[in-house]
């Protein structure tokens, strides 16, 4: 039997002291909540969902789901929901290429294209993500012409109303084309959204890159002699040899690049996007309800956020070395 006091016992030891931060925690919390609850009731707010189900009152300019000041609060926040969604999933897919390539393009023979990999890296690193969403949305796309000025090409049209890609429509590969009313094409896309998605691509794809970088250069000088011994050269060392060993490096980084784009995507407000952010912030203006709608706002990008996670830590499970 062991002589030693409980006070002194290593294995409970432990064991006490979380229990007594926990205890803190609950404590801290429950003191806030009732703090809360009692601020509310003095100003006849009590937490209360019904607002949800009410008139909106206000369009959304841009939206995947169907919507009219006629609808709910609720369709409103996920209309505005999936609008994020849409956002984080295309600067996602995108950032990643671009990075991927500048990442590779810095351990390019050529010096020249090196050297551009490294300015951007760092021109765009330095630079705060809420001015270049302004520069991207105030000095590019709104400075585009429109109409048949526009900027053009056979599956694309650069123009201030938008941008217009070609694709399927009616069972057939359909050109923008220049109407009365304007510019018509299968894929139209605003320009609030495109500034903001080449912002956020441009921004998190240079830290991206740095990943990449990262990664590749944890590989093995030997890693490259014995490639180049086998008669591989340049990108296709990089594919098949450089790469696959190197993503158990570049894959946790990436997890925290990917979070905090979803993150920024917060900041559609800039460019005039109607994000999640932007509706809930009208529907607080309108209902007053700040919590509730704080509360929501947290919930969101909490999920979002976790779900990324997730899939990344998957992800790097799948990457990892595993020694026999």
């Amino acid at each position: 039997m062991n002589g030693t006091p409980w006070w002194r016992d290593r294995r409970v030891l432990p064991w006490l002291l979380q229990a007594g931060v926990g205890l803190a925690v609950l404590v801290v919390v429950a003191w806030l909540m009732t703090n809360l609850v009692r601020n509310l009731s003095a100003a006849g707010l009590l937490l209360s969902w019904r607002w949800l189900g009410q008139p909106a009152g206000f369009d959304l300019s841009e939206t995947l789901l169907p919507f009219n000041a006629s609808m709910s609060y609720g369709r409103a926040l996920l209309a505005g929901l999936l609008n994020t969604l849409r956002v984080i999933v295309f600067a996602l897919v995108g950032s990643s290429l671009l990075g991927l390539l500048v990442g590779m393009a810095a351990f390019s023979r050529n010096g020249l294209l090196r050297g551009l990999a490294r300015v951007y890296v760092e021109l765009v690193r330095n630079v705060p993500l809420l001015l270049q969403l302004l520069f991207w949305y105030f000095v590019v796309f709104l400075a585009l012409p429109d109409g048949a000025a526009a900027l053009g090409w056979p599956a694309l049209v650069l123009a201030k109303s938008g941008l217009y890609i070609a694709g399927f429509a009616d069972g057939r590969w359909q050109l923008p084309q220049l109407l009365a009313s304007g510019w018509q094409a299968p894929v139209h896309l605003s320009v609030e959204f495109a500034a903001l998605l080449t912002g956020l691509i441009t921004y998190i794809g240079a830290f991206i890159a740095e990943v990449v970088r990262g990664g590749i250069a944890s590989v093995p000088a030997g890693q490259w002699e014995a490639a180049s011994s086998l008669g591989l050269h340049g990108a296709a060392i990089l594919r098949h040899i450089v790469l696959p060993q190197a993503l158990r490096v570049i894959v946790p980084g990436l997890t925290n690049q990917y979070i905090s784009l979803a993150k920024a995507s917060s900041l559609a407000l800039a460019c005039g996007f109607t994000d999640l952010y932007s509706v809930a912030e009208t529907t607080l203006n309108q209902t007053g309800r700040a919590v509730e709608v704080v509360l929501v706002l947290l919930a969101a990008y909490l999920a979002i956020d976790l779900l990324i996670s997730a899939a990344m830590n998957g992800l790097n499970r799948l990457v990892q070395v595993r020694e026999r």
